[in-house]
Formats: C-alpha cells, sequence, structure tokens
C-alpha cells in the first residue's frame, strides 16, 4: 500500500516523501482514513509501530483547512503520561506541518521544568501535548482553555492508569466538550482502557496491530561500558580506531544530536546532524551528503532515523538507548540490509545495563558486552 491510497493532501504526502519514508505501516493504513472521516479510533498498538504518525497526519491535514484564532483556546489536545513521550510527539507534529500551507502552532507542556514560559507560549498553540498534572495546573492558572477542542487523543492509555493518573483524567475529561472525535491508543487492552471507551461514550473504529518482526540474524551487534564522561571520547575513538567511513549514530535528543556533531567536527570526524529542529531542506541535505559519502557520520534522532534508507550502511551506533526495546531494533535495522554483514554497536553506562537487559530479553538475543574503562582515550 502507498500513502497516495490514503486520502492525505498534496502537502502531507510531500513531507512524506522528503523524509524518505516509502512503507505504510499497518497502523497507518488501519487509523488513517477513518481518522481523516471523522470517525473515533481506538488502537491497541505497541510502541514502535508507526502509531504516532497515523495521528499526526490526519489531524495536520485536517487541521490546515481551519483558521487558527491566535488565542489561548486549543484545537487539538494530546495526553500523554511521561515528558519524554510529549516532546517526542511534539517533534513529530511539527516535523510533518512544516510544509503545509499555514504554519501551525504546537506546544508541549509537563511538570518537571517553571511553568511561566509555557503560560508565555500557549498563546495561539492549536496543538497542545500535555501531561496530566501540568495541564490543570494551566488551565488553574487560566492560561489554557480545553472546553472547545475538536480532537482529542490520549497516546499510551494503559500507562496513564497504570501511573496512577485517573483523579486527573476523569478532571480532564470532565471539562471536554461532549461533541469531539477521539483517537485512543494503547499499548494494550484492559479493563480501565476498555472502561475508558465507555466513559467517553464513543462506538470507535478499533484497531489492533500486533508487533513486527524484524530479523537482525545478518547483523552482528556489540556493546562497550563506558561512563558518561568517556562516552563522547569514546565514540570519537571508535570512529578514528576502527576507520569507519560511514557511520549512523543514534540520539536520543536534539540536544545532545547537535553536542555530538560539535566534538566530532573539532574532531576532524566530518559530521552531520539531523533532527526536527533543523529545517526540511537542511535535512535533506545533510542525509544526501552522508548517502554521496560527504559526511563520514550522519547523527539522528529516532524520528528522522525511522525513515532513513541507506544502501550498504557498515554500522550502526547506540550513542543512547532508545525509550522502546522495539526502536532498538528499527535502529540497528537500517545495517545488515540485502543479505549483507551489517554491524551494531551501543555504547552504554552502568545506569543504563538494566535497559539494555531488558531490550536483550525483549529481541530474545544476547549481546556482547566490553568494559572501556583500560582504553586509553587520551587525545579524543
Amino acid at each position: 500500500m502507498k500513502f497516495e491510497s490514503l486520502g492525505l493532501s498534496a502537502n502531507i504526502l510531500h513531507t512524506v516523501k522528503q523524509m524518505g519514508f516509502a512503507q505504510v505501516f499497518p497502523i497507518q493504513a488501519q487509523a488513517i482514513p477513518p481518522i481523516l472521516a471523522g470517525k473515533d479510533v481506538m488502537a491497541v498498538a505497541p510502541t514502535g509501530t508507526g502509531k504516532t504518525a497515523s495521528f499526526v497526519m490526519p489531524v495536520l491535514d485536517q487541521l490546515q483547512q481551519v483558521q487558527n484564532e491566535r488565542n489561548r483556546s486549543v484545537q487539538i489536545l494530546v495526553l500523554v503520561p511521561t515528558r519524554e513521550l510529549a516532546v517526542q510527539i511534539d517533534e513529530v507534529f511539527r516535523v510533518f506541518s512544516e510544509p503545509l500551507r499555514r504554519s501551525i502552532r504546537t506546544l508541549a507542556v509537563y511538570g518537571g521544568v517553571s511553568i511561566q514560559p509555557q503560560m508565555k507560549a500557549i498563546m495561539g498553540v492549536e496543538v497542545l501535548v500535555a501531561t496530566p498534572g501540568r495541564l490543570l495546573e494551566l488551565i488553574e492558572k487560566h492560561a489554557v482553555d480545553i472546553t472547545a477542542i475538536r480532537q482529542l487523543v490520549i497516546d499510551e492509555a494503559d500507562k496513564l492508569f497504570q501511573l496512577g493518573f485517573e483523579a486527573e483524567m476523569d478532571q480532564i475529561l470532565s471539562l471536554l466538550p461532549a461533541h469531539k472525535q477521539t483517537m485512543l491508543y494503547s499499548a494494550t487492552l484492559n479493563d480501565k482502557v476498555t472502561e475508558l471507551k465507555s466513559r467517553l461514550g464513543i462506538q470507535p473504529v478499533v484497531i489492533t496491530i500486533e508487533p513486527e518482526q524484524q530479523s537482525i540474524e545478518d547483523i552482528e551487534q556489540l556493546a562497550y561500558l563506558v561512563t558518561a564522561a568517556t562516552k563522547g571520547p569514546f565514540l570519537r575513538y571508535l570512529i578514528k580506531e576502527q576507520q569507519l567511513d560511514k557511520a549512523l549514530v543514534f540520539v536520543s535528543s536534539q540536544r545532545t544530536a547537535d553536542n555530538v556533531v560539535d566534538k566530532l567536527k573539532k574532531n576532524k570526524i566530518n559530521a552531520v546532524a539531523v533532527h526536527a529542529n533543523k529545517s526540511q531542506n537542511t535535512r535533506m541535505e545533510g542525509l544526501a551528503g552522508f548517502k554521496a559519502g560527504k559526511n563520514q557520520v550522519l547523527v539522528a534522532t529516532d524520528l528522522i532515523g525511522r525513515g532513513i534508507h541507506i544502501e550498504s550502511l557498515p554500522v550502526v551506533i547506540n550513542y543512547e538507548l532508545p525509550r522502546a526495546p522495539l526502536d532498538y531494533v528499527h535502529r540497528i535495522g537500517r545495517t545488515g540490509r540485502a543479505l549483507k554483514q551489517g554491524k551494531a554497536i551501543t555504547l552504554i553506562t552502568e545506569e543504563e545495563l538494566p535497559h539494555f537487559k531488558l531490550i536483550q530479553k525483549k529481541m530474545g538475543k544476547n549481546v556482547t558486552i566490553i568494559d572501556a574503562a583500560d582504553i586509553n582515550l587520551h587525545g579524543y
């Protein structure tokens, strides 16, 4: 199936093409048409199956037809359990909204940081991605109005209830309008999620997606145990010592991507970062330069990395671990394609070991871990 068959506008399809997405994920094929048709959707889909884009694309497609009122009343509300997921979803919205016929403002709000900048930034925001506690704080301060939203997305609904957000969710749901389009996403279907469907008064299109299996048998995997302080020097040592002429490096944040590239360049290693804060032209130029061999290292976040297809990519390096085990498989799957041997190297600290063990368990494959403490990193 092609993206052109889903009913998306030319502007969205242009972004899809520019990002290199050739494959329509099952969740996208099943969710996008009913969302565009205005129907409620409940999708049971694991992290890493393309679910975020399955609601971002149709939501933006419809929103570009509506005029922005430039006030504190948001049109689209996305509820999530964690700061990390809020930032990630906001990033996806920003990437897909860039080439649209008009600018669409999105914002992620979450606790643990000062509320004042978020209060100031909300004016004119159309898509608000929020954790429940911070959203209620903003409502209490009259910084945002959610009583007239057009569309509601609840992502990782199972986790929202597991993490004890139920009272906050009840309060938020009581403020929402009766008539709205609802998209409910969950990794698992449990009693709380089923109950939420009933409380929302919806009869949604129900979609169930099984985790996809990706072969990683042709990929040699290796991990190095480092400290947080030596991670950067060790990456540079690795690139020079192993004479890596083409390496894709995955990081978890835009800031880290830029910092890693700055340090690589200072050590005379040609590198480029691609992430949502870069303009579309800059991202495409960086990717083209990497494919052509102009740039030795491409540093990417998961959002951009999922759309990357590079023939004969010899090595993928996980500078930071992904949040979801399935994303790890997607990352290393950039190498070892077309029956060619690939190599995946992961840099981990002691603090990351438990999460890496979980990744190995979910992957069903043990990875050899080498202690890098005795490697001389002087000069790197």
